[in-house]
């Protein structure tokens, strides 16, 4: 699947594919800074701005449609009950770490490039414990810089330990 966007955003401008591949939940910065640095031959600054910007859209826009989803959802007749009923269980059941750690748990969940993290689930938890929009992006955003970073970094450790042997 991630070889699948990759290659459909190898005819776009280099530019354009970095920030629209960190826009997919599947890539994020996670795909698009080893692309732009490895394959398009950016600037390695160039491609942590285009790939932080790319993945802090969809939190903007998950954040902002989430509450109208879960109002819709929570209306419904067949869902709304099961619905209601999973969410109150997550909050109660994670309530008291969120208290414990706080924002820094939402930072160290964005800011580790493994999969299922990242700025998509990152924006899913703010919603599921009720960090306010206000609070979530920021703290969100600390995680992506923090991604982008390791990323940048293992990228070009690696492409320094791949120059060695080749």
């Amino acid at each position: 699947m991630k070889e699948a966007i990759i290659l459909f955003f190898s005819t776009f401008d280099p530019n354009w594919a970095v920030f629209w591949i960190s826009m997919f939940p599947i890539t994020e910065l996670r795909a698009s800074i080893p692309v732009g640095i490895e394959v398009f031959k950016l600037p390695v600054w160039r491609v942590w701005i285009l790939a932080v910007i790319g993945d802090m859209v969809p939190t903007l826009f998950i954040l902002s449609i989430l509450p109208y989803v879960h109002d819709w959802v929570v209306k419904q007749s067949l869902l709304g009950p099961i619905v209601t009923k999973k969410l109150n269980s997550a909050e109660k059941k994670f309530a008291g770490d969120y208290k414990k750690y706080g924002p820094i748990a939402l930072i160290i969940f964005v800011g580790i490039p493994l999969p299922m993290t990242g700025a998509w689930t990152g924006s899913l938890a703010a919603f599921l414990f009720n960090i306010p929009f206000k609070k979530s992006v920021p703290l969100i955003f600390i995680g992506v810089c923090i991604a982008g970073t390791i990323v940048t970094a293992i990228t070009l450790f690696a492409e320094k330990i791949i120059g060695f042997f080749v």
